[in-house]
């Protein structure tokens, strides 16, 4: 089976390399890890103690960061190495002052992992969440390197628990613990006799009330909003877009801020021409602009997190393709959440659906039915706005949980 894995693992790397001629993220990736051994050698000094925290993109990046700044506060014995497979995570955090060592990942062939464990020597390595590279934990048990996975979450229908997943069930032996997220995750992983697991619960709870608390001051947003109620849209896509859209057109006296996913140009302005009461750019508004705008587009990166502390509802992206996007990050802050069908892959979706803290819609009926109550009763927004914050609240500690095992 493994001979198949590099086999894919070769031919995805090969694909990059040919795509990065015309594609900005496949070139990012590439480059990334041109001349990658060399880099590291002349960054990291023979005899540091390394702690290596790897993330895929910049949400388990997020998920992890709480771990990665406990660490550093309480065992600055060690030096923190940080890596990304993802350009989306690498490019935004190259610089974050958390980690000592920040990289890409090298591609997970034999050789280069060899050789990256060699120079890295690592005596803790931490996965967040689903990264589950088969040469390189191999490789880490061979070497008898403590290795961690955090956050997880299994389910039946996942590769490790088919026919032919034998070769990721392997990987599960690697780690010392498997943090998971719930008690279904750890009883599965019993049943096919895998009993180094803890239910510790989901880092990002962790990270988002800190998020909260640490919320920025926004001036720009302060004008924007003035004296009336603000509906924030955050990660958005087209079809969410256009929900919002007719929303916003529906509702005039309330103010709208929208976070496209991806700032493409024309989409953009097809907003900016679909708004009746007037929509403009965060980095074009002067202070006329945001004052007369019904809606704010936010084409900026970092401020999401903190314009949800001015909202009263919230909406997130991503539902009506593979996925939402955060919805913790409203929800730390009390704010009611909508978001389209496809949820069901994220278990604090459905947790605050059942709690009445969120809705599913699947067209703009749903949203219209979802928001008025909340618009025009006081009561009814205030009871789906402390079951998020409730919710958000009962969650945390799984960064306790892992720095006292791990560093029993």
């Amino acid at each position: 089976m493994m001979w198949l894995y590099n086999i894919v693992i070769a031919a995805y790397e090969a694909t990059i390399k040919f795509v990065a001629f015309w594609h900005p993220k496949a070139r990012l990736w590439s480059d990334g890890r041109k001349r990658l051994e060399e880099r590291l050698r002349a960054d990291i000094a023979k005899g540091e103690r390394i702690v290596w925290v790897h993330a895929a993109s910049l949400g388990e990046f997020e998920q992890g960061r709480p771990i990665i700044e406990r660490i550093r506060t309480e065992h600055p014995e060690y030096k923190i190495l940080l890596t990304f497979f993802s350009p989306s995570g690498y490019e935004i955090r190259k610089n974050y002052a958390g980690a000592d060592h920040i990289f890409y990942i090298p591609a997970d062939r034999p050789k280069r992992v060899r050789r990256f464990l060699d120079i890295v020597n690592p005596e803790i390595a931490i996965f967040i969440k689903y990264e589950f590279w088969l040469n390189m934990l191999t490789e880490l048990h061979k070497r008898k390197v403590r290795t961690y996975i955090v956050s997880a979450i299994f389910r039946r229908r996942s590769v490790f628990f088919r026919s032919y997943g034998v070769a990721w069930r392997k990987a599960l032996g690697t780690f010392e613990t498997i943090f998971v997220q719930d008690e279904p995750s750890r009883k599965l992983l019993a049943e096919w006799g895998y009993n180094n697991a803890v239910v510790a619960g989901d880092t990002r709870f962790d990270r988002v009330a800190q998020i909260a608390t640490a919320a920025k001051r926004i001036e720009q947003i302060e004008l924007f909003k003035g004296d009336a109620r603000l509906f924030v849209a955050g990660s958005t896509w087209g079809p969410d877009e256009e929900h919002i859209i007719q929303l916003a057109n529906d509702n005039p006296t309330i103010k709208f801020i929208i976070a496209p996913h991806e700032m493409e140009q024309t989409r953009m302005e097809h907003i900016i021409a679909s708004i009746k009461g007037g929509a403009v750019r965060y980095t074009q508004a002067s202070v006329d602009d945001l004052k007369r705008a019904q809606v704010l587009i936010l084409d900026t990166m970092g401020m999401l997190s903190s314009v949800y502390g001015y909202a009263t509802w919230a909406y997130i992206g991503g539902g009506f393709g593979v996925g939402i996007h955060n919805t913790l990050e409203a929800a730390t802050f009390g704010l009611p959440i909508a978001f389209g069908p496809n949820y069901s892959k994220f278990k604090e979706a459905r947790d605050m659906i059942s709690l009445g803290a969120a809705c599913s819609i699947n067209d703009y009926n749903g949203l219209k039915q979802w928001f008025e109550p909340l618009r025009d009763d006081t009561h009814i927004l205030a009871r789906a706005g402390n079951a998020a914050k409730g919710y958000t609240s009962r969650h945390q500690g799984a960064t306790d949980i892992f720095i006292r095992t791990i560093f029993a």
